[in-house]
C-alpha cells in the first residue's frame, strides 16, 4: 500500500471511486481505501437512481435490473396519485460499486477493501485501524455521513433521518416507484421500489422515531401482503443513515494537506427524497477537477472555493428547499399535531405546492430546529 500518495481518497461508493477515477486519468498517484470488505456490501441503499444519472456513469446498462416509468404517491388511505413521467431504474447497487471500483482500478489507482481510517491527524495525515499512517497531498472524503474527513475539517453533518429497508418477493409487477406519506411516519416517508422479481421496500424518519421503525415497517409489508402485491419472505434487511442539514463547507486546507468532501459527506444527499447517487457521482468527479488543479497550480488558490461554488450552483437550491420542507413538516409532528393529508402532499417532490413556495418563506412562516 502507498503511505504517501498524490491523492487519498477514502470511501469507496459512487463519489469515492469516481473522484479515484478522474485522478488517477489525470496522471496522478491515487491511493482509495474503503473500510467494506466486498465493494458495495453490505447494500444500504433502496437501489433508485434516475435517468439523467446515464449521463454520468456509462456503464449504468449493464447494472439495471428494471426500468421505472412513473412515480405513484398514496397519502394515507387516499387513491394514489400518479406522477406518469418519473424515469429511472432499479440497479443492483453491489454491482455498480463493483464496477465503478473496476473503473477507478483500470485508470490506475490502487485500491484497498477492508482497510478503515480510524483517526485524521491535525496536519491531515489518516491513521489506519493497524496504526501505520498515510499522508497525501490531498485528501477527499467520500467516507458517508459519519465522515472522519469532515470530522477533521470542522464540517460534519449535523442531521440525520433513520432508514429500515426489507427485501420481498414481488408477486404483481410494476413499473413506478411507490411512496407512501402518512401522518403515522415521523419526519419521512415509506416506499416500494420494484426490482425485478423483488421488492425493496422501507421507510425513513426522524432519529426520535427510531423506536418506531420496525412496527411500521412490519406494517406495511403486511398491507402490500394482503393486497396480494408481495410475498411474506424477508429475503435480507438494510439500514442506515441519510443526511438531513443540507450541504456543509465542503474543503478546508489543515497542515499541509487540501482536504475535499464529496457525496454524503458533503451532506449533497436531499433529506426529503434521500436520493444522493446522482450527487455523489457528480460530487466525486468535481472534486477530483479542483484536486487536479490544486497539484498542477492551474488556479491552485482557488481550486477549492471553485469547488465549493460549483456544488452550490448544481445543489444548494434544491437542498435549500427540502431541508425547509423537512423542518416544517418536523415541526408539526414534534407538536404532536397530526399533519393533514394536504400537508403531507405540500412536502413531496410529486405535488406543485412543494415547488411552489419559495424557501425563504417556508423558514419565515415556520421557523423550527428539527
Amino acid at each position: 500500500m502507498m503511505k504517501h500518495p498524490d491523492i487519498l481518497v477514502l470511501g469507496l461508493g459512487p463519489a469515492g471511486a469516481c473522484a479515484a477515477e478522474a485522478c488517477a486519468r489525470a496522471g496522478f498517484s491515487v491511493l482509495a481505501i474503503e473500510k467494506k470488505a466486498i465493494a458495495g456490501a453490505p447494500v444500504q441503499c433502496a437501489e433508485f437512481v434516475p435517468a439523467m444519472i446515464g449521463s454520468e456513469v456509462t456503464s449504468l446498462n449493464s447494472s439495471t435490473v428494471q426500468q421505472i416509468r412513473s412515480m405513484k404517491t398514496f397519502v394515507e388511505d387516499q387513491p394514489p396519485d400518479l406522477m406518469a413521467n418519473f424515469p429511472g431504474q432499479m440497479i443492483d447497487r453491489q454491482d455498480f460499486d463493483r464496477q465503478l471500483g473496476e473503473q477507478a482500478k483500470a485508470a490506475g489507482a490502487e485500491l484497498q477493501y477492508g482497510i478503515k481510517a480510524q483517526d485524521i491527524s491535525t496536519g491531515g495525515d489518516i491513521v489506519l485501524g493497524n496504526g501505520s499512517e498515510i499522508s497525501a497531498k490531498v485528501l477527499i472524503g467520500a467516507d458517508g455521513p459519519n465522515s472522519l474527513v469532515g470530522f477533521g475539517i470542522g464540517s460534519s453533518v449535523t442531521e440525520y433521518l433513520e432508514t429500515r429497508q426489507i427485501s420481498v418477493p414481488l408477486l404483481r409487477p410494476f413499473d413506478s416507484t411507490d411512496i407512501f406519506l402518512s401522518h403515522k411516519i415521523p419526519g419521512g416517508y415509506a416506499w416500494a421500489f420494484p426490482k425485478g422479481d423483488i421488492v425493496n421496500i422501507g421507510l425513513g424518519v426522524h432519529p426520535d422515531a427510531r423506536a418506531q421503525m420496525k412496527l411500521l415497517l412490519d406494517e406495511l409489508h403486511q398491507k402490500l401482503i394482503t393486497q396480494g402485491r408481495v410475498g411474506p419472505q424477508i429475503l435480507g434487511h438494510t439500514g442506515g443513515r441519510i443526511p438531513a442539514s443540507g450541504m456543509v463547507k465542503p474543503w478546508r486546507v489543515i497542515g499541509s494537506t487540501l482536504c475535499l468532501l464529496a457525496g454524503d459527506a458533503a451532506g449533497l444527499t436531499n433529506p426529503i427524497t434521500g436520493a444522493g447517487i446522482n450527487s455523489a457521482v457528480i460530487s466525486g468527479r468535481l472534486a477530483a477537477e479542483a484536486a487536479v488543479n490544486y497539484l498542477t497550480g492551474n488556479c491552485d488558490d482557488k481550486a477549492a472555493e471553485n469547488y465549493q461554488e460549483d456544488l452550490e450552483d448544481l445543489f444548494k437550491t434544491s437542498l435549500s428547499r427540502a431541508v425547509a420542507h423537512r423542518k416544517r413538516l418536523a415541526a408539526y409532528w414534534q407538536k404532536n399535531n397530526r399533519i393533514t393529508p394536504g400537508q403531507l402532499r405540500s412536502g413531496w417532490i410529486a405535488y406543485p405546492e412543494y415547488w411552489q413556495m419559495p424557501t425563504d418563506e417556508l423558514t419565515e412562516k415556520h421557523p423550527c430546529h428539527a
